[in-house]
């Protein structure tokens, strides 16, 4: 029988309804079940799961093939044990929360024969707000993409095309003892033995979901089970790649994400005893790996984050964490030419030196207010702090994913310090997938002291509503958020459902009815009081997102708050 030519492996643990959509989307594909087959380790489902998995591999006894086993607390061991069980020329990994375009898997075994890849990354998409880094997808299709000058450290999920020859004869496979994070030991050195890895944007090829009605087990993991898994992944970078910038290339990624959303804003939600044992872990792995040349080259936010761990103690950091998150951008300090980051508690010198890196200081804004201007614009408000901004900092504009706004001075502020950008609703829709995506925001300027750039920040910002718009065929929810660990400002496209929108305004309408007064049945029948409003609305209630979840905090939108056509996304679900 001749082997097919690509091996689908979906580890699944407790994700129904989304397991249906997974199966049907790799059913549906267009190159075929001969070209094709299935491996689903069932990793102790107790949600229905497996009987779905059972009734489909006897449907398809020769494309789906089905492996019970006991629950083994991560996907490292269904990956291998699919991984054991694959037969195709090349392997592909989906969650089974997730799904693919219809032509996929078809583009994607036509781009590795044609280049001869061992690699082939797909444009990924998130659904439901899933955040995803696109960055190695801007530039277009690339056929031979270098793993230390591009941005493919940065989207190291397991969601890729992989040659199996290449997987067997390295003996590649997912670290068990990582609770969390243990795909990307794999796809980093799947990457880094590749003799070439190719890159396609032409087409939605994997569409990542966040899921609604349960807990993405990376978002929401212990803090022990974190702290195991990122001292285990710098390990393993360390022992793979050779000292040197190279390692650096990576490691930037990792010391900026993982390390550094470890003392991320959330850090003050943790008990005193995990905040210990974190502020420990991120300072011995900051001590052992980040090297001078790899702190220069992180992001502004991570290099003081990180700085501040090393400096001191559990207090010190959490004064830096409430400086950023509560009162926003400190003062700048200038003594004898140098240029110091005025938080608290903070001396000259050492990790509070911004000198060398005085634009991207520069950049560093305060929300001041996110309005709706005229239904069709939402203008972002932002003030810097640094009494000769305007004079220093030169053009600046503000940038929400990909797409930049339109940045004046604002007139009202004699200071020059405060800094107004319109970003047109319609161009933000038109940059956003048709399932949805967040616009984290960035201001970026050019001035005295070269390019700086750097993530724009909102407390304080009030809750606001979403406000809802017409794309195409499509209604969407656009708002401005705050993400809960980086503080950061987001905008917001949350597609809306005709089944969604039809429920709000029904729970509207229940709450709108006014109480009547008691009717009185025939006898002997009792009276019976009318539903008042508030058993209605708490009938309507909902259980509130989980905390660090970066899509569930909906903030900004000062404007209009009492709009009929608002609607909060903490409402919308697909069962509404």
């Amino acid at each position: 029988m001749t082997a097919p030519d690509v091996s689908v492996v979906v580890p699944v643990y407790n994700t129904m309804p989304y397991l249906r959509t997974c199966l049907s989307s790799l059913l549906d594909q267009t190159i075929g079940h001969e070209r094709m087959e299935i491996v689903v380790v069932d990793d102790g489902s107790t949600d229905g799961g497996a009987r779905l998995l059972d009734r489909l591999a006897a449907r398809h006894p020769g494309t789906v093939k089905v492996v019970h086993q006991a629950n083994s607390g991560g996907p490292a061991a269904p990956c291998n044990r699919g991984l054991e069980l694959a037969t195709g020329r090349y392997v592909f990994f989906l969650g089974s929360d997730d799904h693919l375009g219809p032509e996929a898997l078809e583009r994607l075994v036509a781009a590795a024969d044609r280049h001869g890849s061992d690699v082939v990354l797909g444009k990924v998409v998130g659904v439901n707000g899933r955040h995803v880094f696109s960055d190695v997808f801007a530039a277009g299709n690339a056929v031979d993409v270098d793993l230390f000058d591009s941005a493919l450290p940065w989207s190291l999920a397991n969601t890729k095309l992989f040659r199996r020859e290449l997987v067997e004869r390295h003996g590649l496979r997912f670290p068990e003892d990582m609770p969390v994070l243990s795909d990307q030991p794999f796809t980093l050195e799947a990457c880094y033995r590749a003799r070439r890895i190719s890159v396609l944007a032409d087409y939605d090829y994997y569409h990542a979901v966040r899921r609604l009605n349960a807990r993405n087990i990376t978002y929401h993991s212990r803090v022990a089970a974190r702290l195991v898994s990122v001292e285990r992944l710098f390990a393993f970078v360390a022992a793979l790649i050779p000292a040197g910038l190279r390692r650096d290339a990576v490691l930037r990624r990792h010391a900026g994400l993982e390390l550094a959303n470890l003392v991320g804003d959330d850090f003050r939600r943790l008990g005193r005893a995990d905040q210990e044992q974190v502020h420990a872990v991120v300072r011995r792995l900051v001590d052992r790996y980040v090297t001078d040349d790899l702190r220069e080259r992180l992001d502004i936010e991570a290099r003081l984050r990180l700085g501040a761990v090393t400096a001191g103690g559990v207090d010190d950091l959490l004064a830096v964490i409430d400086q950023d998150a509560e009162r926003g951008v400190p003062p700048t300090v200038v003594e004898d030419g140098r240029w110091h980051a005025g938080y608290p508690g903070a001396r000259t010198g050492g990790w509070a030196d911004v000198t060398d890196v005085r634009a991207d200081w520069l950049a560093k804004l305060d929300t001041v207010e996110v309005t709706w201007e005229g239904g069709h614009t939402l203008a972002v408000t932002t003030r810097s702090p640094y009494p000769r901004f305007a004079a220093e900092a030169g053009p600046v504009r503000l940038v929400a994913g990909q797409l930049a706004g339109t940045t004046l001075l604002d007139a009202t502020d004699p200071t020059g310090r405060t800094v107004r950008t319109d970003f047109p609703v319609d161009r933000l829709l038109a940059a956003s997938a048709a399932t949805g995506q967040r616009h984290p925001v960035r201001a970026e300027l050019t001035g005295t002291h070269g390019r700086g750039s750097a993530p724009v920040r909102a407390p304080r910002l009030a809750t606001g509503r979403p406000r809802l718009l017409r794309h195409g065929l499509r209604l969407y929810g656009v708002v401005a958020t705050v993400d809960p660990r980086s503080g950061q400002l987001v905008l917001s496209v949350v597609p809306v459902t005709v089944g969604q929108l039809v429920s709000r305004l029904a729970r509207r309408l229940r709450r709108a009815v006014p109480a009547g007064p008691a009717r009185v049945a025939p006898a002997p029948a009792p009276a019976v009081p009318a539903p008042t409003r508030a058993a209605h609305a708490a009938g309507t209630a909902r259980t509130p997102a989980p905390v660090g979840d970066p899509s569930a905090t909906v903030v900004g939108n000062h404007a209009e708050h009492d709009r009929g056509g608002d609607l909060p996304i903490g409402q919308l679900s697909p069962a509404s």
